[in-house]
């Protein structure tokens, strides 16, 4: 690639909107968060801009065309370049094909759980079920308007994978206060009744349950 570092998320989500069309900042700012892009990528104005400013540096993007409405700031308008869809296309691809790490905070919290009392973190877990029903269903409201656009679903595939991944939380954490309620993890200190098994495992070993 010829960056000399990969591109960011936001970087990726700019070049993206700039193989459809050139536009302003403004614009790509009003697009991802129509299209709901801030939910995967962290969209700042700020951070936009200086955003496009790299890109632009690195021969990724060109000026256009300028605009002027009425009393409004003039407006930039950029197009991707052809260096631009070739760095695209690859990261894209390595994007796709790499499994990166994740260091999301919750793993974190789970680890350091054992350090609170027991039913502080089942409080704690019970909260998170709370706030994850709440996301679930404001994501399936936004997917029903999507599919009543008849936006086709390629367009929101990302968006899909996230509440796929939101739903998949939800069910593990209900899952996992459940078997700390039943003493199916026992918690540290308390005598095990069953041999410790990864969540996997376990569905596979009780596919009735899975089921159900």
């Amino acid at each position: 690639m010829s960056a000399a570092k990969p591109l960011t998320t936001l970087a990726m989500a700019v070049l993206e909107l700039l193989y459809e069309r050139p536009m302003h900042p403004y614009e790509m700012t009003q697009l991802m968060r129509e299209r709901h892009v801030d939910r995967r990528v962290k969209l700042r104005p700020g951070s936009l801009y200086h955003t496009v400013e790299r890109l632009l540096s690195q021969g990724f993007i060109e000026v256009v065309d300028t605009q002027r409405q009425g009393r409004r700031p003039e407006r930039t308008v950029y197009a991707i370049t052809d260096l631009g869809r070739d760095t695209f296309s690859a990261q894209t691809r390595q994007m796709l094909t790499t499994l990166a790490p994740d260091y999301t905070p919750y793993p974190v919290a789970l680890s350091a759980g054992n350090e609170l009392d027991r039913e502080d973190f089942l409080n704690q877990l019970r909260r998170r079920v709370i706030q994850l029903h709440g996301q679930v269903a404001a994501e399936r409201t936004i997917a029903e308007q999507l599919i009543e656009k008849q936006l086709p679903r390629m367009y929101w595939i990302d968006f899909d994978y996230i509440t796929h991944q939101r739903q998949s939380e939800l069910d593990w954490t209900k899952k996992l206060i459940d078997d700390l309620e039943t003493g199916r993890i026992p918690w540290p200190g308390q005598k095990a009744e069953v041999v410790p098994t990864l969540s996997l495992l376990a569905d596979e070993e009780n596919p009735d349950d899975k089921a159900s």
